[in-house]
């Protein structure tokens, strides 16, 4: 128990002889659905274990049971204090259960879930001493929980995240969060957790004062039930005022009328920027938070605001359409193809690029043994400086210690062709992705070449993004083995993989795929083998109506603002510098035999000309914008002058079709054209495969929900009329599909 009781905090000048007195054997214990206790020495230990799920939600049955227990314990002479905790292996309470959210109708009705989780929590934070011990993730409801009672005790466990990540489904923290946590940790550490929805570790936690102490998660049980028996007995008393600069900062920007106005208009400047508006949640909790500080937090005012504002929230269409996305996300976490039967615990990733190297980060992150091979030493030493960098700023920024991240980077072993022994090391990879040059005879020359050193049941992965799989696979000896496997840039960043089949492939081969996808932290979409697959196929569309708006006499910085405004996190303009102007030219060039007019209307010849000039985008430097090193992007007035070269060329009017609404709508039907037609043509799966393929691959407008949902809120019909004044006006490009249309006839809705 000596060696393994790492109790950190004030509790550690008490000794273990001390400690072992408080572990007596239970002398009562009670078991119910989802909550039992036990009561040790007087310390009753309450265990949230939630019947036939991997974590523990806050539904109404769950909070019943604790209220009844709480009641007991409450009542029960024999018990001085109580310890919260969980019997889950890496969860603690993840939230509420958000289907209970969705079966509201009204804001009363949210309202009512609110309202009764206050005067739970309320009841918790009197009464006797109550200590959280906290293991794995500790969100919304479960942190809110955590928050009403006296003390709290986090592992030190990776594992161990502590958020309320109301804001991401469009609400805010409805069972007291919004007065608790300010006032425990002050509001410029609260506001930025409130609006973000952002986890924090164990030690972080500790740092802001939102836990009071940390311990090994072998001791978590016994650090909570000593630092319990201490506040019933009076021996621990807790200090949470901050000290020195933060207490200045605190008095000076808390503490006065003039700090918290400033404090709180620096926050809407700060969401405005990042939402444009678009995400009414934000905001809210700003004014709720603003009032709670003016009233007293706590206080009647502070409650009514927060469950108002709850109720409201809960019925805008931004939250409803978050809500699906959250339910969408975690429908695509389940394997379709089953559970393999192989692990793959060594992956090799071929080429150490931009791409490459974000592959073997969210690989090796993963605690995988990643072989990471390039042509070249210089290539070899970018892609693992690129990872090291990665990390090193999680180091700087406190997100991992410098010891995670050596033992992070010594998983990856590098290799190039002047290795002498590369092809020994892969004799025991388990599965190879493929990250090099888009040149087809290239790829055909690297699959045969590792399937005569890699063992039979080694996958090969390649992560093309426009050669069909099918075709890449007739080079392969072992096609049951090959599989696409798209990420996109950078893959440290987007959370999508588009997880392509030839006809070919094998159900065990697939269902690794996806195993490994979710293992990186992806979230995986299944998709029929064509040229783009799902998401760049849509974006062709929408790419060949922004180049038309600019030859149609609209800026760079319009198209750019209209689709910002929009709700997309950047703008068309932007997106074709970053993704690469030759890679954009490529893409199109791929899809144009298959999509014909849906992405030939804008010039061809632009773009030609662009590239012949050598501006491929912020890779190069130079491209429809000018990226200065150290310095802010800005229009490049070389392109605004092609583009005016071009326009005298062809000689045409403008359309007159060109207001902030014309804009936006013209590239947004395009693009939802096509992921209608995708799922006509049984590319994707169902609308929700392609809501959550469009919001996670290209970052859709997350508050409408994805494109499917979206056409449900705007009207197909609608939809479908606008299309066709814009075929009419502009051309067949925008002639709606057949299965809009079909819809359109009766207003049908993609979903439920």
């Amino acid at each position: 128990l000596n060696g393994m009781l790492r109790i950190r905090g004030a509790t550690t000048k008490y000794s273990v002889q001390r400690a072992l007195l408080s572990l007596r054997a239970a002398s009562t214990a009670a078991t119910s659905k989802n909550v039992s206790y036990k009561i040790e020495d007087g310390i009753a230990v309450v265990t949230f274990d939630q019947e036939g799920s991997k974590v523990n939600t806050l539904s109404m049955d769950m909070a019943d049971e604790f209220r009844t227990v709480m009641g007991e314990l409450e009542s029960n002479p024999e018990v001085k204090a109580a310890v919260i905790t969980s019997g889950k292996k890496n969860s603690f309470i993840a939230g509420a259960d958000i289907n209970m959210f969705t079966k509201c109708k009204t804001s009363a009705e949210m309202e009512a879930i609110s309202r009764p989780s206050h005067e739970m929590f309320a009841k918790l934070a009197s009464g006797k001493p109550k200590v959280a011990a906290i293991h794995g993730d500790c969100l919304g409801g479960g942190l809110e929980l955590a928050l009403a009672c006296h003390y709290r005790v986090a592992s030190e466990h990776p594992k161990t995240k502590l958020a309320l990540p109301e804001v991401m489904l469009g609400i805010l923290p409805g069972a007291g969060g919004t007065q608790r946590l300010p006032k425990l940790v002050g509001l410029q550490a609260a506001l930025p957790m409130m609006l973000t929805g952002k986890r924090v570790n164990a030690k972080s936690a500790k740092r802001m004062k939102l836990v009071d102490n940390t311990a090994d998660p072998n001791a978590l049980i016994d650090a909570a039930k000593l630092a319990a028996k201490q506040l019933a007995s009076g021996e621990l008393k807790v200090n949470r005022e901050p000290k020195g600069m933060k207490k200045l900062l605190k008095n000076v920007l808390e503490d006065t009328e003039f700090g918290r106005n400033f404090v709180f208009k620096k926050a809407r400047e700060a969401v405005m920027k990042q939402t444009r508006g678009n995400y009414p949640s934000p905001l809210k909790i700003i004014d709720v938070v603003q009032t709670s500080a003016e009233k007293g937090f706590g206080s009647k005012a502070g409650i009514d605001a927060e469950v108002q504002a709850f109720g409201e929230l809960g019925m805008t269409p931004e939250s409803k359409a978050l809500v699906s996305i959250y339910f969408g996300q975690t429908a695509c976490k389940k394997n379709p193809f089953g559970t393999p039967k192989v692990e793959d615990n060594t992956v090799a990733v071929l080429g150490a690029g931009l791409m490459g190297a974000g592959i073997t980060e969210v690989t090796v992150a993963k605690g995988k043994q990643v072989l990471l091979k390039d042509a070249t030493t210089k290539g070899l030493a970018g892609g693992i400086s690129r990872v090291y960098g990665n990390l090193d700023k999680k180091t700087k920024r406190r997100r991992m210690t410098t010891f995670e991240r050596d033992t992070t980077m010594s998983n990856i072993m590098g290799l190039t062709d002047a290795d002498p022994n590369w092809q020994q090391h892969f004799g025991r990879a388990d599965m190879i992705i493929e990250a090099v040059f888009e040149n087809i005879e290239l790829k055909h020359k690297i699959i045969k070449e590792m399937e005569k050193i890699t063992p039979e049941h080694c996958i090969f992965a390649s992560n093309t993004s426009a050669i069909p799989i099918t075709k890449l696979a007739e080079a392969s000896s072992r096609p049951q083995n090959f599989i696409g496997m798209h990420y996109f840039s950078p893959v440290e960043k987007m959370p999508l993989i588009e997880i392509i089949r030839h006809p070919g492939t094998s159900d065990e081969t697939a269902a690794r795929a996806y195993r490994m996808g979710l293992q990186q932290g992806k979230t995986p979409i299944v998709v029929k083998d064509v040229p783009g697959f799902y998401v760049n196929r849509c974006l062709g569309p929408y790419s060949d109506e922004g180049l038309a708006l600019l030859l149609d006499g609209v800026s760079i910085e319009t198209v750019d603002k209209a689709l910002l405004d929009f709700g997309f996190p950047v703008g068309p303009m932007t997106l074709c510098d970053e993704v690469g102007i030759d890679v954009a030219v490529s893409v199109g060039k791929n899809l144009a035999g298959d999509l014909g007019v849906r992405v030939g209307t804008a010039d061809p010849t632009l773009m030609q000309r662009v590239l012949d000039k050598g501006w491929l985008g912020r890779k190069s430097g130079k491209g429809l914008h000018i990226f200065p090193k150290g310095g802010k992007k800005q229009v490049n007035p070389e392109m605004v002058e092609l583009i005016e070269t071009v326009r005298k060329e062809r000689n045409k009017p403008e359309s007159g079709l060109t207001s902030i609404e014309d804009i936006q709508m013209r590239m947004v039907t395009r693009f939802v054209n096509e992921t209608a037609l995708c799922l006509q043509d049984d590319i994707i799966s169902s609308p929700v495969v392609g809501d959550i393929g469009a919001v996670f691959g290209i970052g859709f407008p997350p508050f409408r929900g994805g494109p499917f949902r979206m056409l449900d809120a705007f009207g197909v019909t609608k939809f479908v009329d606008t299309m066709q004044r814009y075929r009419d006006a502009l051309g067949e490009q925008f002639e709606p599909c057949d299965l809009l249309k079909d819809y359109a006839k009766t207003n049908k809705k993609f979903h439920e």
